[in-house]
């Protein structure tokens, strides 16, 4: 059990890792999309937040996306990563984390399913954080805004439908071995069960052996009242 936990924390914070550098990587090209629409991001939070989303649905434990955004932000600071919102990059990190956490949940519980509910909890993710990140910082107003919204909410579609994807092909591959673990756990089981008659080995069946010798009993003529052991 505190293996499988374990387990689950590299995981998360393996997408944390993932999402905070690859929202770096693309950082140039996504700013010559937003620079010529005049608008200051949006495309490489929805990136970002896509590996957030992808721990949340192969792994779903409620809260497990505010950690990880909160993960993020201290990484973020820490390396200098943090952008326009400076200290306040939390808030612009748990936020978006715990509306992936609602809406995953809330996706579960009406059976949406994982692609549906990726691109539902990766596209209101992104507009949360577009939105805390205006309020906070930017200050955008009327058709800016909504071209801000609107890119957030199409990029965090894309990004999502991405994770819902990557998202099912993990679950597969962790199915798979998880089934070969309990497998191989059974096996070891079966041969180190010391209940299993077949494993004791106290008690063989057949000849006694004596000095290497194979030995029965058999009738003697010289010995009429009883039987002797015979070694051959």
């Amino acid at each position: 059990m505190k293996y499988k936990k374990l387990q689950q924390l590299l995981f998360w914070t393996l997408c944390c890792d993932l999402g905070l550098f690859a929202k770096r990587l693309i950082a140039p090209g996504a700013n010559l999309i937003t620079e010529a629409l005049h608008i200051p991001g949006g495309i490489g939070t929805s990136f970002s937040l896509m590996f957030l989303v992808i721990g949340s649905c192969v792994i779903p434990r409620f809260g497990c996306g505010m950690l990880m955004g909160a993960v993020q932000s201290m990484l973020a600071v820490f390396f200098g990563m943090a952008g326009s919102m400076g200290f306040l990059a939390p808030v612009g990190y748990i936020i978006p984390g715990l509306i992936v956490d609602i809406v995953l949940w809330a996706g579960r519980k009406g059976r949406l399913g994982n692609l549906l509910g990726c691109l539902l909890a990766n596209m209101l993710s992104s507009a949360a954080a577009a939105l805390t990140a205006n309020i906070i910082v930017f200050r955008l107003q009327g058709i800016v805004l909504m071209l801000y919204a609107a890119v957030s909410l199409f990029t965090g579609a894309v990004c999502g439908l991405a994770a819902g994807k990557t998202a099912g092909y993990l679950e597969v591959i962790l199915k798979i071995r998880e089934k070969k673990v309990m497998n191989h756990a059974a096996e070891k089981n079966h041969y180190t069960d010391p209940s299993d008659p077949g494993s004791s080995g106290s008690a063989a069946s057949g000849p006694a052996s004596y000095g290497g010798q194979d030995c029965g009993t058999g009738q003697s003529g010289d010995h009429p009242e009883g039987s002797e052991t015979v070694c051959r």
